[in-house]
């Protein structure tokens, strides 16, 4: 089933293939909470940043250099389709390839990497395998679903230089389960308005910004281990930051007014001041032209802080 290219989907109504892995808990970036509030509209996924404007301006870079190393021509259908038995099931696909008809016989991905990040080198296997990003991977498994297809490649470019090509097929058993976990985030969350298990301390945030001052819970068992583990972690850490800062301390003192520090005719470290910057001095403005800065306050609420109690048993 399509809609028409002319379309702008709600992506309160539908699941896409770049939720799909925040929901099975794959992605780097989102939650399943995430996604949740964004499909029940109570919070708006940004759709204007700059990471996702570059992507989709290298999309056409990626996709040509795709169709220069393999010769296939390629479809660029802007249409939604939407899966024939499961009509929260939405895929807006990259690009088809056509293999010598007018039939598409694969679909194709185009992403874009940073080879530089701690993630590149184990996430990403060798070219023409299917070893790439979970959650890449549950796009293309969720993409073959709604089409059809039996058959993703992955086209990605690392930096400016590195351009590969992976290769994914399509997996039934592997199709039905991520099909079942999504129908279930679905039916379970979505439709009937229950959050996910918060997945991390953002998610918490966001599930119990409020608290009620009159409320009090009982400590569930175990719970006083993990505060003093918690305590304990902390005391380390602080123990770290100290020594950090005695080290600090040994090279400033070494470097005094020296911008740069060298070895061997290497730059080891450097103690420079940043450019000038300008703020708002709103102290002296509230002082000055009170009558102004009264017509321009707000109240913000700040987040709950949580803090951890000394509790000898």
């Amino acid at each position: 089933m399509l809609i028409n290219q002319d379309f702008s989907p709600d992506r309160t109504k539908y699941i896409g293939g770049s939720d799909i892995g925040a929901i099975l808990g794959l992605s780097r970036f989102r939650s399943p909470l995430e996604v949740w509030m964004e499909k029940t509209g109570k919070e708006a996924r940004q759709l204007d940043s700059l990471p996702l404007r570059f992507g989709s301006f290298a999309e056409e870079f990626v996709a040509s250099e795709y169709a220069r190393a393999t010769g296939f021509e390629l479809l660029h259908d802007e249409s939604i389709h939407i899966h024939p038995e499961h009509s929260y099931m939405c895929a807006h696909v990259d690009r088809f390839v056509l293999e010598g008809g007018s039939t598409p016989s694969r679909i194709l991905e185009c992403k874009t990497a940073n080879p530089f990040t701690l993630f590149t080198s184990s996430e990403w296997g060798e070219v023409g395998s299917d070893e790439v990003p979970m959650s890449y991977l549950c796009q293309c498994i969720w993409y073959m679903a709604i089409t059809n297809i039996d058959r993703v490649d992955l086209a990605v470019l690392f930096g400016n230089s590195d351009f590969r090509i992976y290769e994914i097929t399509r997996d039934q058993e592997l199709e039905r389960m991520v099909i079942q976990k999504a129908t279930t985030f679905w039916q379970e969350h979505v439709l009937k308005d229950i959050p996910p298990p918060a997945i991390s301390e953002s998610d918490c945030h966001a599930l119990f910004g409020k608290g009620d001052p009159g409320k009090s819970i009982e400590a569930k068992t175990g719970t006083l281990e993990l505060t003093n583990r918690l305590q304990l972690l902390n005391s380390e850490i602080e123990v770290r930051e100290e020594e950090i800062s005695s080290i600090k301390q040994n090279i400033m003192n070494q470097m005094q007014e020296a911008e740069t520090l060298t070895h061997q005719g290497k730059v080891l470290a450097t103690w420079k001041a940043p450019k000038p910057s300008f703020r708002l001095d709103s102290k002296r403005l509230e002082l000055d032209h009170p009558e102004i800065t009264s017509n321009y306050k707000v109240q913000v609420q700040n987040s709950r802080r949580l803090v951890i109690k000394s509790f000898n048993s």
